[in-house]
């Protein structure tokens, strides 16, 4: 989903709740709700019970470290250049030198 990619977190309720948050929200006279990405949880400014969320443990993980497509690569970077190393033996004609 692109919200991840961007660094968005899109959070699903059912439209009772959201309905319930609305109502909130005007009555919340603009204090803020906070998201707890740790807990999932939303936490109201009228201090009732926080609103559990799920999301996908990759993709809270992704969030949580900052980390994007280029991130989650950079990673893997050791892994990354040892098959490379392997490969430049195996298959030098790749790299342009010969064996």
């Amino acid at each position: 989903n692109n919200c991840f990619k961007n660094g968005v977190l899109p959070v699903v309720l059912p439209k009772e709740t959201v309905d319930m948050l609305m109502r909130e929200a005007d009555e919340a006279g603009g204090r803020p709700f906070t998201i707890d990405l740790e807990k999932q949880e939303i936490l109201r400014p009228t201090g009732n019970a926080p609103v559990p969320f799920e999301v996908d443990p990759f993709r809270r993980q992704c969030l949580l470290e900052g980390l994007d497509d280029i991130g989650l690569t950079m990673q893997k970077s050791t892994a990354i250049d040892g098959f490379e190393d392997g490969q430049k033996m195996r298959e030098p004609w790749l790299y342009g030198t010969a064996a």
